[in-house]
């Protein structure tokens, strides 16, 4: 338990002239979780907190308020403040999930929910520019990395781009099976991305509660003029963070971009 590594703990306040005390509980108690705290981790109460440093509550507030404030806890309503897990950098680019997640040196996984034929709804008719009714390929999945739901993807492909999609397994990597067996190379695409709360069935999806924020992303993927996929995507915003690298308009960038490394990369 937490609370009993706590008061093996030796560090204690002391009176530092110019460095105030939570200053130093802030510091201690980083220093704590890093060394006997795993990520997820619920932290003593404040009163706990209080009585072992001899300090008063808001002293222990004020420090634990600077940690969540820079990443190091966070706070779950009605259940307790935790030692916060790493944010994954979201790039938006054209690559699989399981490509990402290699990257990253984890391993991907995914739990196919649905891999049909359907005809188009108004609002996929629309997204994909065709008309009601037409056929398309709806593959909807459940993304996990290290055996945790990350996020929850449903793309919709014309069918007549992929004759005899569906005779096959569902694939493991969408895009690396749509280059391979049908030479469609996404080349270029658009995202909205946007904050949302998640519903009932998003909730039980990505092991959230119903109403957590969570990152919405719509894209559309083009071969050549062609849009050949339109995808939501709901992605769990305790988990990841949106980089996107900016550049002046009609600023001249440099002749080999390279991203700064990112955490977990």
């Amino acid at each position: 338990m937490i609370s009993r590594a706590l008061r093996a703990y030796p560090e204690r306040i002391e009176k530092i002239p110019g460095k105030a005390k939570y200053v130093q509980l802030q510091e201690i108690l980083r220093r704590f979780v890093e060394q006997h705290a795993p990520a997820g981790t619920c932290i003593p109460s404040e009163r706990e907190l209080a009585e072992h440093f001899n300090v008063a509550r808001m002293t222990v507030r004020q420090a634990i308020d600077a940690l969540v404030d820079d990443g190091t806890l966070e706070r779950v309503v009605g259940l307790g403040t935790f030692v916060a897990r790493q944010k994954m950098d979201l790039q938006v680019k054209l690559t699989s999930y399981s490509e990402e997640m290699h990257r990253r040196g984890m391993v991907p996984d995914a739990h196919v929910l649905s891999f049909e034929q359907i005809g188009a709804s108004q609002l996929v008719a629309r997204e994909l520019q065709i008309d009601p009714g037409q056929p398309v390929i709806r593959f909807r999945r459940q993304l996990l990395a290290d055996g945790e739901p990350m996020s929850v993807d449903e793309n919709f492909i014309p069918a007549h781009y992929v004759p005899g999609f569906l005779d096959e397994e569902p694939p493991t990597s969408l895009y690396r099976v749509l280059s391979e067996r049908y030479g469609l190379v996404m080349e270029w695409g658009e995202d909205t991305i946007e904050a949302t709360a998640a519903s009932a069935s998003i909730a039980r999806l990505l092991n959230v509660e119903l109403g957590a924020p969570v990152l919405k992303i719509q894209r559309h993927a083009y071969v050549s003029r062609s849009m050949v996929d339109y995808s939501v995507s709901y992605y769990r915003a305790d988990r990841y963070k949106l980089w996107v690298p900016l550049q002046r308009p009609g600023a001249r960038g440099p002749r080999s971009y390279h991203p700064r490394p990112q955490p977990g990369a």
